[in-house]
């Protein structure tokens, strides 16, 4: 399968030289670790902004093969906290225009996405937020009942345990095509110079006084100037290398479809309470997840108590769902903070730079991360990522987001 998928890339879009992943050069001036969403974006933005494409983004799998293929394409920005919301944002308007910048398809579709209230405490809550995004210029409303049920007919109001109460209500939030972003940000690297090495696993990071001075591969050494760690999940594997720790523990997602039906529902619907979410990709299947795990891990695949768990939950709310058949399942490793809130920092090895810690929620913020992520390995410092470095852990500063992404995407 994916074989075909290379190829049928490689022909529509003409960057061979991405695929065949290059032997890397002796010397550049950014490394970036992973070729995932997020650091794809740190790539690109590092070319468009700055002018910086002496640039290679190593990757020890395939193109977009961990989280960015994993996820179920959820984007929003309707957090508390300004700063959250500021960068979530910021990615949600440059999703807007990606497919122009890009001059590849993407498949943004901004059919908007709602998270219902099904407590008191939940309509609080969603309550406050809303009024928390009319200060922060995120479009959102606190929806009626009544309002839910135009908007999603399929939905069951009246649940047995928790009954809707209304809903917080973006309407400009949506979805994206996960590979189609990853492809898209690698082709326009790819016509900037840069090199993007596939199946080139970091085994070691070299220093010399305190400062990065490169990184060990399987494919050899490659001497760089700037160190950027994007791999998700791995980060903490990767910050050991380079002698520091991060404050992150990884856990499996897992998310699965169901069998293609007709359309039933634009939307996306997320119902924190019952710990489910659901959207209706374009070809008819119902794309359906939950919380994470509950322990520690870096299991890529699915399991049975997770799908009992989640549609369980769902099927109270919506019902139809219950005559369904499951047509696939996977996992992907996420890397959660202690505030739920991602880290784009300076680290204590200089010239070493670190994003990591999205959660569950990385896919939503991959422009705006990848904008923040080059502005701060540009020129040291970003406005977007200046509340999320490191030294909050030790301040005390915390950017609590438990509510927005402990469970929801």
């Amino acid at each position: 399968m994916f074989a075909v998928a290379r190829e049928a890339l490689r022909h529509h879009t003409g960057w061979e030289r991405a695929w065949r992943s290059p032997a890397p050069k002796r010397r550049y001036d950014v490394v970036i670790v992973g070729a995932g969403g997020h650091g794809l974006a740190t790539a690109y933005y590092l070319g468009k902004n700055f002018g910086i494409t002496n640039v290679a983004v190593i990757e020890k799998g395939w193109l977009g093969g961990g989280n960015t293929g994993r996820n179920t394409t959820i984007i929003r920005s309707n957090y508390l906290q300004d700063a959250s919301a500021a960068i979530y944002e910021k990615a949600r308007s440059l999703y807007e225009t990606m497919s122009q910048d890009l001059n590849y398809n993407v498949m943004f579709s901004p059919r908007g996405v709602m998270m219902l209230a099904q407590t008191q405490h939940e309509v609080r809550g969603y309550k406050r937020t809303a009024h928390a995004n009319l200060l922060q210029g995120v479009a959102t409303e606190f929806i009626s009942p009544a309002r839910v049920k135009e908007l999603v007919p399929i939905i069951h109001l009246e649940g047995p345990r928790y009954p809707v109460l209304g809903a917080l209500w973006q309407p400009r939030g949506g979805t994206a095509r996960h590979d189609a972003v990853a492809w898209g940000y690698a082709r326009a690297c790819s016509a900037m110079g840069m090199d993007i090495i596939q199946q080139c696993e970091v085994t070691g990071v070299r220093t010399e006084n305190g400062q990065v001075r490169g990184v060990e591969t399987t494919k050899g050494a490659i001497d760089c100037a700037k160190l950027g760690i994007v791999v998700a999940g791995h980060s903490s594997v990767l910050a050991q290398m380079a002698g520091f720790r991060l404050p992150i523990e990884s856990l499996a997602l897992q998310a699965l479809v169901s069998e293609p039906i007709k359309p039933c529902m634009d939307v996306v619907v997320m119902a924190n309470t019952v710990h489910g979410y659901m959207s209706q990709s374009d070809k008819g299947e119902m794309v359906i997840g939950g919380g994470t795990d509950g322990f520690n891990n870096y299991t890529q695949r699915g399991s049975f108590h997770h799908i009992e768990e989640t549609v369980r939950a769902l099927i109270e709310t919506f019902p139809m769902i219950s005559r369904l058949k499951m047509l696939r399942q996977w996992g992907g490793i996420v890397d959660m903070t202690g505030d739920r809130s991602p880290i784009l920092s300076k680290t204590p090895l200089e010239g070493c730079f670190v994003n990591c810690g999205w959660g569950t929620g990385g896919f939503k913020a991959i422009p705006g991360s990848g904008w923040a992520m080059a502005e701060l390995m540009a020129t040291g410092a970003s406005p977007l990522a200046a509340e999320f470095s490191l030294s909050r852990f030790r301040e005390g500063r915390f950017i609590d987001e438990s509510v927005a992404a402990g469970v929801a995407h």
